[in-house]
């Protein structure tokens, strides 16, 4: 039996195929204006993957702000509960998630049975999100993937004087202009992404084990400075795509509605 995942996040589309055993494929591609058409796209890449059509699929959920826009949904259930169904599943000992998307923050604290205990988001300011590091990613005019690995060649992080985008961008144009390097810059902006969501962080009273779900999580910069934040170590998603969490989260939810 194959179900899938579909996770209609602001900036990228992830599917999810599973067979009950294992993720048999996977697909993330920038999400379209309209929802539909991205679900559709990268429902057809994972099924191409697989080597499946759509007919084989007996069941989908959709997650994501986005999970009323899958066309092809049997049901939806919200990201946080599919988050914290994908990392409970990939780590059992997990008990706080971090997730960062691309226009929000989530921090879920859950208990030994994989429920949501409590939850805290954050306010609709980009900043503490994926939509930050991409602005300041622009602003350097380099690729968001290349911010991290260029922050760890910093040794002098400038300081943001505002969390806001609007104004730390400002500040980013000044650094430039003066003549401060990228590196510097990029490791500033880790710096400030970090405090951002460790505020965020407290708010929970985190448990351990800690885990970082979300295209966030790829950033290893800021993953370390949150972790010099809070004195933790934060779990790394090794085995499966972070940024895939949710997807895999809402394909789980599929297998058990299916009779799975």
């Amino acid at each position: 039996m194959i179900v899938a995942g579909c996770d209609i996040g602001s900036l990228t589309t992830k599917v999810v195929l599973f067979d009950g055993k294992k993720i048999i494929a996977s697909s993330i591609i920038k999400s379209k204006p309209k929802p539909e058409d991205g679900a559709y796209e990268a429902l057809q890449q994972a099924c191409a993957i697989a080597t499946v059509n759509q007919d084989n699929i007996v069941y989908c959920v959709g997650t994501g702000y986005g999970r009323k826009r899958v066309p092809f949904a049997n049901n939806t259930i919200s990201e946080i509960s599919c988050h914290t169904k994908g990392a409970f599943y990939l780590y059992p000992n997990v008990r706080t998630i971090i997730d960062i998307g691309g226009q929000d923050c989530k921090v879920i604290s859950l208990n030994t049975q994989g429920e949501v205990d409590r939850f805290v988001t954050n306010d609709k300011c980009a900043a503490g999100t994926g939509r930050f590091l991409e602005v300041m990613a622009k602003v350097l005019k380099i690729e968001l993937q290349e911010l991290s690995n260029m922050a760890k060649k910093g040794n002098e992080a400038i300081t943001l004087a505002s969390a806001c985008t609007v104004w730390a961008q400002a500040d980013v144009i000044k650094y430039l202009n003066e003549g401060i390097s990228k590196e510097n810059i990029a490791l500033g902006v880790c710096k400030s992404m970090a405090k951002r969501v460790g505020v965020l962080v407290n708010q929970a009273s985190i448990k351990r084990d800690v885990c970082i779900t979300g295209g966030v999580a790829k950033n290893t910069a800021v993953v370390k400075e949150l972790e010099n934040l809070l004195g933790v170590t934060i779990v790394k998603i090794t085995n499966v795509d972070p940024q895939l969490t949710g997807a895999l989260g809402a394909a789980l939810f599929a297998y058990q509605k299916a009779g799975g």
